[in-house]
């Protein structure tokens, strides 16, 4: 028996630049064993089938797309997580395609990838990550924040943490931390 997948999709359009004009998919299925993957993509369909190495079990969609996609322009990778691919998109065109399939009901197993979508009317100020083979438009803010702030890297150039001023990650017993709590209740002055 097999198993409808989690399937991720996000999008970018343009009318000009073909390598921006994509559909991101990232199927996840942890462990995949690779003798048992079949991917099948079409001009108007995509296809998959695998079985997962940890929990035994077979997976496997097909789906007709919403609109054409270049074949040959279009790559995946499979990783230890997920299999991710990207349909480079036909026809070139500013605006989104409105849902994924042809069909106007969503597959369950189908969600949107939130951490790849940009709002259409917001997506010509936003990057694409690489990380894909070379290609824009794949993988993950790799520690990026809000506003493209790398946070891992603000909080190393602190010192380590908040209280920590010699960046060890160690607080001296005698520290003036805040975070030592309040005060006892007999330590403090009776108010007048």
């Amino acid at each position: 028996m097999t198993t409808h997948p989690e399937v991720l999709w996000a999008q970018r359009s343009s009318d000009s630049v073909a390598d921006k004009n994509i559909v991101w998919l990232t199927v996840n299925v942890p462990d995949i064993d690779e003798t048992s993957l079949q991917y099948k993509l079409t001009s108007t369909d995509v296809s998959f089938k695998a079985e997962s190495k940890t929990d035994q079990r077979a997976y496997a969609f097909s789906l007709p797309l919403f609109d054409e996609v270049d074949t040959e322009a279009s790559l995946s990778k499979l990783s230890s997580r997920s299999f991710t691919a990207v349909l480079r998109k036909k026809a070139l065109n500013t605006e989104y395609w409105p849902r994924l399939t042809k069909e106007k009901t969503k597959p369950p197993f189908v969600k949107t990838d939130f951490s790849k979508w940009v709002d259409e009317d917001e997506q010509d100020g936003a990057p694409l990550e690489e990380d894909f083979g070379g290609m824009e438009g794949m993988g993950g803010m790799g520690g990026m924040g809000m506003g493209g702030m790398d946070f891992s890297k603000m909080m190393a150039s602190m010192g380590g943490g908040a209280g920590d001023p010699s960046g060890t990650g160690d607080e001296p017993a005698d520290s003036d931390s805040d975070d030592d709590g309040p005060p006892p209740l007999e330590d403090a002055e009776p108010s007048a």
